[in-house]
């Protein structure tokens, strides 16, 4: 069992006992980030005078070359070690002997893991990030080629008024915009350097804990050694982060799920992206989007899982903490692979405009601007309110639509009525009359595409 301290023990840790502490089956995820970690250690302690130039080179190639045989497969992690920094340190010492041993010089484990988790979060912040951008960009594409899709907006599952197919995307574009934005924020506050803090008190050693900081990309060190080891906010509000996105990817896998559906036939999902039934040869499953659905619970719970771990451990560090990674590595997954998929399903789906729009018509959508159109004619809107009422009734009585009700049926009803309101109640005039900032009028939707695409292109700029 091979394990980076033993001096003070006098005999062998129990094997189950050992196997029960050992992390190296998860956090061997982590091997290029303790490298690059250690890499930075090395050429800071070198430059503070406490390592030769040799034995800088001598660890600096030695850890390069564990690198490189990771990845290019020669060089397996095995069980053996206790954790992913044990099997780092020791073929290390195995490869270039003495100096090896000089790596640990001012570090602990536990500054050491602190910053591990930190950068290998920090990288899952910015792949996630670049994901819901590729999803943004998917969902804008779809909001500019349907400014004039009409289908129903609905309240309580109840088609409630009408709107388009661009206003409808454009509520995820918000969602997941907000998404964006708690990530970028996350990554700017979570940015600062552990590497230093040692156990808990910081070292004697005449580290540059800036200098460090700098070669890992971080803004600066941490300030407090006792938090510096055993703050794991960062990751708490990652796994928020993380289920707030795939809340709102649930929120549009139901629809998806919904407007799959033989009563509705609003979308046609790319067969890539379904499944169908062992028995019933004529279904077409929308299996990826209830797939996402379900997958949310998951990353929701790796979220609770790491809040009851923190919630009762005294400063600084201790082996709770551990139980940091397997489900937060779990939900990272779990949410990057989500929106991937999702994103790629929207991208092949098709739409049936023509399906959304009867759906809008005879979904009496317009029964309000029916109502409006009184209004305006000096009726009062409790008396508008009921006269439409009894126009939708005769319509759902004889299955017709407002807009396909004789004008002498309306007069028969309200005398108020004349031939404009056919052109009142047509979807486009329902729509398009809606034009303050955030209606789904095409006045004003286009407005907010400009604010969408001057966004998404300093979004672009900021990257380079």
């Amino acid at each position: 069992m091979a394990q980076l301290w033993g001096g003070r023990f006098t005999k062998e840790t129990d094997k189950l006992v050992y196997a029960f502490n050992a992390s190296i089956s998860f956090d061997k995820r982590f091997y290029r980030q303790d490298i690059t970690g250690s890499i930075a250690h090395v050429t800071m302690l070198e430059k503070q005078g406490i390592l030769t130039g040799e034995e800088k080179q001598a660890i600096i190639g030695g850890l390069e070359g564990i690198l490189r045989d990771v990845e290019e497969g020669t060089l397996a992690i095995t069980e053996e070690y206790e954790d992913i920094h044990s099997f780092v340190e020791a073929v290390l010492i195995e490869r270039i002997g003495e100096p090896g041993k000089k790596l640990h010089t001012g570090r602990s484990r536990n500054d050491q893991v602190a910053l591990d988790m930190k950068l290998y979060t920090r990288e899952e912040v910015k792949e996630t990030d670049n994901l819901v951008g590729e999803l943004l960009e998917a969902i804008l594409k779809i909001m500019d080629e349907n400014l004039d899709t009409y289908m129903p907006g609905f309240t309580h599952l109840q088609k409630a008024q009408p709107v388009t197919l661009a206003h409808h995307m454009g509520a995820y574009f918000e969602m997941f915009w907000r998404d964006h934005i708690r990530l970028l924020g996350l990554y700017d506050r979570m940015n600062t350097c552990p590497l230093g803090s040692g156990a808990l008190a910081g070292t004697t050693y005449p580290l540059d804990r800036e200098y460090t900081a700098r070669l890992l990309g971080f803004d600066g060190p941490t300030l407090n050694s006792m938090d510096g080891v055993s703050d794991r906010d960062y990751l708490v509000e990652f796994l928020s982060d993380l289920s707030l996105v795939m809340m709102h990817l649930s929120r549009f896998s139901e629809e998806i799920i919904l407007w799959n559906s033989n009563e509705y036939q609003f979308v046609e999902i790319d067969d890539a992206y379904s499944t169908g039934s062992s028995i019933m040869p004529q279904k077409k499953n929308p299996d990826i989007a209830e797939l996402v659905r379900g997958k949310t619970g998951r990353v929701y719970g790796a979220l609770q899982a790491l809040l009851t771990t923190m919630k009762g451990i005294p400063l600084a560090y201790n082996k709770d903490m551990q139980e940091d990674k397997e489900w937060a590595f779990d939900a990272m997954d779990t949410a990057r692979g989500c929106v991937r998929l999702f994103t790629g399903m929207l991208e092949t789906m098709e739409f049936h405009k023509d399906r959304m729009e009867a759906s809008a018509r005879h979904g009496f959508t317009n029964a309000t601007d029916a109502a409006d159109y009184l209004v305006n004619r000096g009726v009062a809107f409790r008396d508008a309110h009921g006269i439409v009422g009894q126009l939708v009734l005769t319509c759902i009585e004889r299955g017709i639509a407002l807009d396909e009700l004789p004008l002498e049926e309306y007069q028969k009803i309200c005398p108020v009525f004349e031939e404009d309101i056919y052109e009142a109640i047509s979807l486009k005039t329902c729509v398009d009359k809606r034009v303050t900032i955030g209606a789904p009028g095409r006045e004003a939707m286009e407005q907010v595409l400009k604010t969408y695409h001057k966004a998404m292109d300093n979004w672009k700029k900021d990257e380079k």
